[in-house]
Order: C-alpha cells, then sequence, then structure tokens
C-alpha cells in the first residue's frame, strides 16, 4: 500500500485499539535511569528532568509516498496515525507548554537517522527519542507489538512528573486527539 497523504485519514475505516491492560502497571512507576538519543543528537535521561514531561509513544511513523512496512497496516488496530499523532502535539506544542509540560518528548523504536528526517519534514519543536534497543521499552514493560519482525511500542502517552508517571493514556484512538486529551488533563490536574 502506498502512503500518499499521511495525514488525511477517515478514522470510521481504521479499527480502533482495545484496552488490553497492557499499560495498567504504569500508573505510579518511577521511570528507569535510561538515556536515549534525541533528534536533536543530545542524550536524554526521562528520569533525570525534574519538573512535568509529557511523552507520547507510537509504533511508527511513515514517509510519505514510501510502501507501507506490511500491506495491511492500517487494518492493524492501532498501528495507523503517527504521523497525525505526532502533528498535533507539535500543533499544541506552546499550549502544552504553557499547561505545565516541561518537556515534550515523541518515542519510538525507529531509528534516530529515521526520526530525525520526520522531524525535519514536520518542523517539530520538540525531540523524539530512539529507543531502537528496547531498553527503555523493556524496563518499563511498555505495551508492545509484533510486526514484520519488529518489536513497535502501542501508542500511548504519559505524564512524568518528577520521573514518575502520573497519568497514562491507553489506548489512544484517533491519534490525531491525543495532544488534545494530554493538553485538557494537563488543565485540569497542575503539576
Amino acid at each position: 500500500m502506498n502512503q500518499k497523504n499521511l495525514l488525511e485519514v477517515d478514522w470510521s475505516k481504521i479499527p480502533a485499539p482495545t484496552d488490553d491492560g497492557a499499560a495498567a502497571h504504569l500508573n505510579g512507576m518511577t521511570i528507569p535511569k535510561v538515556s536515549l538519543l534525541a533528534t536533536d543528537d543530545t542524550s536524554v535521561t526521562l528520569a533525570a528532568l525534574p519538573g512535568r514531561t509529557v511523552v507520547f509513544a507510537y509504533p511508527r511513523t511513515g514517509e510519505p509516498g514510501k510502501i507501507a512496512l506490511v500491506d495491511d497496516w492500517d487494518m492493524i488496530p492501532g498501528a495507523r496515525g503517527c504521523t497525525p499523532q505526532t502533528c498535533a502535539f507539535r500543533d499544541l506544542f506552546s499550549d502544552l507548554k504553557a499547561a505545565g509540560a516541561a518537556h515534550v518528548f515523541g518515542l519510538s523504536t525507529q531509528s534516530n537517522g529515521y526520526q530525525a528526517e520526520m522531524a525535519a519534514r514536520l518542523h517539530l519543536p520538540f525531540p523524539v527519542l530512539s529507543d531502537e534497543k528496547l531498553v527503555l521499552t523493556r524496563a518499563l514493560d511498555l505495551p508492545t507489538m509484533e510486526v514484520a519482525g519488529l518489536t513497535l511500542i502501542k501508542r500511548l502517552a504519559l505524564v512524568i512528573d518528577n520521573a514518575r508517571i502520573r497519568h497514562v493514556f491507553y489506548p489512544v484512538f484517533p491519534p490525531d486527539r491525543n495532544a488534545g486529551d494530554v493538553l485538557a488533563w494537563l488543565k485540569d490536574n497542575p503539576a
């Protein structure tokens, strides 16, 4: 399947993920001291960041005009929508900061090089973290799915206060509304 437009999606034709309980253990967990490479070429240790941090995770962003990872990508519940989710966080970035998010990050298991191209193409005002070696994913036991021999993080968002997970958004659907849901939560739950 050729991905002509990554942003225009008819969500009524995409299967929604169900809550499989795979993120239930995350609320209240302490973030492990793991460093991840970011698209701004820094090494980020989420556990060392003071204040409130928002991390939204997604399986895999696509590239316009490129072939999808698998032919039925759109029919895998929760797979489609990484670019719309990322663009929504981009568009609400200043509002998220104003609502108390000291830091905002995207997170996937894609390589830093792949993510850097996407971050530049989408003009992201925040870094995206690469967990290509699954170090954070395994340490937190994040929900994952296996597609085409790759381990991908299922879509979720975390609000982290001083290295402790305060709130988990999971499952996330439709993905383009996740940033707005996180923003509403931040406004209702000041740090």
